[in-house]
């Protein structure tokens, strides 16, 4: 029996060897490296550093090193993931001092057992002290030594902060902002925002936010908890529940930082932050807040600056697409739209094209609510309806700046889309954006809203349509057999052939078993020929005008999704659950 002592790295040369994964001669070199390697480094984070090539020629990461110990020694794999741990039950009945002498992790609990990940196989005194104390069986599983000792750091850290910011506040959970308030006598005071332990909780959402690709945080207030949940690839994941007093402390920080009211809880208010990652990229948030019946709700929307410097085939155009897009764009004047429901993508791809727009010799000026990311080679203008800045008074503004582009951020009422028609009719290029389902359904829009067909047919170039699909992961994704009945839903009513293979999601520790990782754009390009003008009436008919628009070579969201799916970017269930039929 193996005595209980730490793993040195003597004890895997060996067993490296023989599962094929070191070379003789490296085994040899490593073997006298072996009696000078220092302890205060985990054996298996030296052996990743040498960056060595197994004898499969596949390179020896830490990842791959820790999952083959776990193998070998027969003790279960596991990967850490915050997102699907409960992490204030995991923390709170350990000391972390303990647990970080131990380099061990809590990683799950339920009534009768407690799950511990160690990089350590050999040292097991600790499992009998732990379930002395604990009074409950204890488990252990075998995770990257790396991520035992970051989120040692991390979980124990915010949870000690939560806990600490907790007794230091004597205010009623529920809170004045409550609509159910329960008024106790003798309890007042309020949980200072810039205290030392709601800084550190805060600067730790925002980075554990950039580090998981979170496009949105939400902070949500209810009765007796509040919820962290950020949205990853357009799904929501659940972070934390922290006590409700926490959250309204964490949001009065946060809308400190941006230069919000704080005092004021009552009204919405929208506001922005620029941060860095913890790789020094700077970063900007859009936060915005509203008033519920459990205190006030905060919304931070992610938005990353290097997207302005992508190209549109990086967001996904086919070359037909993007030909008719730049087309349509690099008209002298007009009007472009762009449709789509919120979150589809729209800002990214207009923020992408005013940047290669914006050259030395064009004047672009945006008049947006609110302003999404500021960028220096653009005029942006915010509306504020205190002054009555609209849209439209905006609009009227911009068209005195001397501009050759205008970017409208939304057409909502008619006052707004009468003066972008006037500033196209004058010699200006006009873009922005609608709530439409698809592309032939702008023009009904405009038409709902007041606009005359003549004014249409006068000013409007082409409308683009778009949606975001989830990408496959490219570390889990594997050749499938064609669903047969999914891809009739899928090419419906166009019966296109079955193709030879396509590609499902499976699942793995790098897109947390979603099976997907990041998103990418489909779009449909619908351009006002002159027989498409034809057709807009007063009294047009919807299939009327999107039958004409295939007749003349629209790809409709359905076949640009058909063709994602056939190059194995993405599945015929993702394409279900996003494009409309």
């Amino acid at each position: 029996m193996t005595p209980d002592r730490k793993l040195h790295l003597s004890d895997l040369l060996d067993p490296l060897l023989e599962s094929d994964l070191l070379l003789e001669e490296d085994q040899l070199a490593l073997r006298d490296a072996a009696t000078v390697s220092s302890q205060a480094v985990h054996p298996l984070v030296w052996l990743s550093d040498r960056h060595m090539i197994s004898a499969q020629g596949e390179l020896l990461t830490l990842e791959h090193l820790t999952r083959w110990m776990a193998a070998y020694y027969s003790i279960d794999y596991f990967q850490i993931d915050p997102l699907k741990m409960d992490v204030d039950s995991v923390t709170r009945e350990l000391s972390s001092s303990y647990t970080a002498g131990y380099r061990i992790l809590p990683v799950a609990t339920d009534l009768e057992s407690v799950t511990f990940a160690t990089a350590e196989p050999f040292e097991r005194q600790w499992e009998s002290e732990m379930a002395h104390v604990l009074r409950r069986e204890v488990h252990r599983v075998i995770a990257n030594p790396t991520d035992i000792l970051r989120y040692q750091e991390e979980l124990f850290g915010v949870s000690h902060s939560i806990r600490k910011a907790e007794q230091m506040s004597d205010q009623d959970p529920l809170g004045l902002n409550n609509l159910e308030a329960l008024v106790e006598l003798g309890r007042s005071g309020q949980l200072d925002a810039n205290d030392r332990h709601i800084v550190t909780i805060v600067d730790w959402l925002l980075q554990y936010a950039f580090e998981q690709r979170a496009s949105d945080i939400h902070l949500e207030p209810r009765r007796e908890q509040g919820h962290v949940r950020f949205r990853i690839d357009g799904l929501m994941h659940s972070v934390y529940d922290v006590p409700a007093v926490i959250v309204t402390a964490i949001t009065a920080r946060i809308k400190a930082l941006a230069r919000m009211d704080v005092v004021e809880k009552r009204r919405p208010q929208d506001g922005r932050l620029k941060t860095k990652t913890p790789k020094g990229e700077e970063i900007e948030l859009r936060l915005s807040t509203m008033p519920t019946a459990f205190g006030e709700k905060l919304v931070m929307r992610i938005f990353d600056p290097q997207v302005l410097m992508r190209d549109l085939s990086e967001l996904g155009f086919s070359k037909h697409d993007a030909d008719v897009w730049q087309e349509m764009t690099g008209a002298s004047h007009g009007i472009v739209l762009l449709t789509g429901p919120t979150g589809s993508g729209k800002t990214t791809t207009l923020y992408s094209t005013l940047r290669n727009i914006a050259q030395p010799e064009v004047n672009v000026c945006t008049v947006e609510d609110p302003i999404e990311m500021i960028d220096p080679a653009l005029n942006q203008m915010q509306v504020n309806h205190r002054i009555d800045l609209d849209f439209s008074s905006g609009i009227k503004t911009l068209m005195r700046q001397d501009p050759d582009v205008i970017m409208v951020g939304e057409i909502r009422d008619l006052e707004t889309a009468e003066m972008a028609i006037q500033a196209a009719l004058t010699g200006h290029m006009v873009l922005s954006t609608l709530h439409t389902n698809d592309a032939p359904s702008a023009i009904l829009r405009l038409m709902d809203i007041g606009v005359p067909s003549y004014l249409i047919n006068a000013t409007l170039l082409g409308v683009m349509g778009q949606r975001l699909v989830r990408t496959l992961c490219p570390h889990c994704k594997t050749p499938s057999a064609v669903n047969g009945s999914a891809w009739a839903d899928l090419t419906a009513p166009w019966k296109l052939s079955l193709p030879k293979q396509l590609y499902q999601a499976n699942g793995c520790e790098r897109c947390r078993q979603s099976g997907y990782a990041g998103r990418i754009g489909i779009y449909e390009s619908l351009q006002l020929s002159n027989g498409m003008r034809e057709l807009v009436q007063p009294d047009c008919d919807l299939a009327v005008l999107r039958k004409q628009a295939l007749k003349e070579g629209m790809e409709p969201l359905r076949i640009a999704g058909v063709r994602k799916v056939m190059a194995g970017q993405t599945t015929i269930e993702e394409v279900l659950r996003v494009a409309p039929v």
